[in-house]
């Protein structure tokens, strides 16, 4: 299947895991794994090859003849990279070289705006993070779910084009599976909104009983319980929790969903992207999401905060 990959290649460009904490950090610039699955027809072994193809000839060549160019682009990558949050001479699409946004990309700004900006900032930082063993767990679960319902198929990838074809392919066999009334899994997602292209992967879809188009969001959790309400802000669908202990379910939250106001905050998400705002971290009541952060030491806008929170009890403190 399309995302399936997903589980072993967490950092590519063009996957998208649904849980929150498996935040990609995506890059235009990388390179696509060579096995990308195809979903099979009927149910038996499966297999997963996580080897990448031999550069071809023309590849090698092509390198050697310009290696001062690529040296020159790749240093302007990072210099991109390495620039302040408040650079104005490029919108955050073009310093991070990014031709699409991922959903979990949008969705993790719900959370926190300044933490999604920092994971691309440091990525050695979030790959770090990416190596944790609950995150390998959570993506194990998420694979064996897909497994249930559907077989992985490797096929052999040369170019980013093999890559699209693929995901095609496999949206083009889940269409009539889904019209029958089947349920499936790792259903991806592409479209053009606010100018901006965005990609993404559906864990679960199906029809209930009434005809109505059901979207399942799989999450995997450490502690055997249910989250926060402020953990559940990021996801406006039916939720299912597993827990990672047990592989077994904690519990289904059914989230509302409210076009209005999901396209209110894709604009202002998205108003980040093409260069239109600055940066925003949380409000000060939700402060608490700080302690928990990779960036918590070095976040501007927290440091802002606290400079203007001293500034008020200062001036407060002057006028008794």
């Amino acid at each position: 299947m399309m995302d399936a990959s997903r589980s072993q290649q967490p950092l590519d460009a063009w996957d998208d895991i649904s849980d929150s904490e498996f935040l990609n950090i995506p890059s235009d610039e990388e390179s696509i794994e060579s096995q990308l699955p195809l979903i099979g027809e009927t149910k038996g072994k499966h297999s997963v090859n996580l080897d990448k193809p031999s550069s071809s000839s023309s590849f090698h060549k092509c390198s050697e003849e310009a290696p001062k160019q690529e040296a020159v682009k790749t240093d302007d990558v990072r210099g991109l990279k390495r620039k302040s949050l408040h650079e104005n001479s490029f919108s955050p699409m073009q310093r991070f070289r990014k031709q699409h946004l991922s959903v979990t990309l949008l969705c993790d700004q719900t959370w926190c705006e300044m933490k999604s900006v920092y994971n691309l900032l440091k990525p050695h930082i979030k790959r770090k993070e990416m190596q944790r063993t609950e995150v390998q767990i959570g993506q194990e679960i998420h694979l064996s779910r897909e497994l249930e319902i559907q077989d992985v198929v490797p096929v052999d990838i040369r170019t980013r084009e093999d890559g699209e074809a693929v995901k095609l392919l496999n949206m083009l066999h889940m269409i009539p599976l889904l019209e029958a009334g089947q349920r499936v899994r790792e259903f991806p997602v592409f479209g053009v909104q606010e100018g901006v292209f965005i990609m993404g992967v559906i864990d679960e879809l199906m029809y209930n009983q009434k005809g109505e188009l059901v979207l399942n969001e799989l999450k995997t959790r450490r502690q055997n319980s249910l989250p926060s309400s402020a953990q559940d802000k990021v996801n406006c669908f039916q939720i299912e929790y597993f827990h990672q202990g047990s592989n077994g379910p904690i519990g289904t939250r059914v989230a509302p969903f409210d076009e209005a106001q999901i396209r209110g905050e894709l604009q202002a998400y998205l108003s980040y992207w093409t260069g239109q705002r600055e940066p925003k971290g949380v409000d000060i009541e939700e402060a608490w999401k700080c302690r928990s952060c990779l960036y918590e030491e070095i976040c501007e806008w927290r440091k802002n905060r606290f400079t203007v929170s001293d500034q008020q009890a200062a001036h407060s403190s002057s006028h008794l």
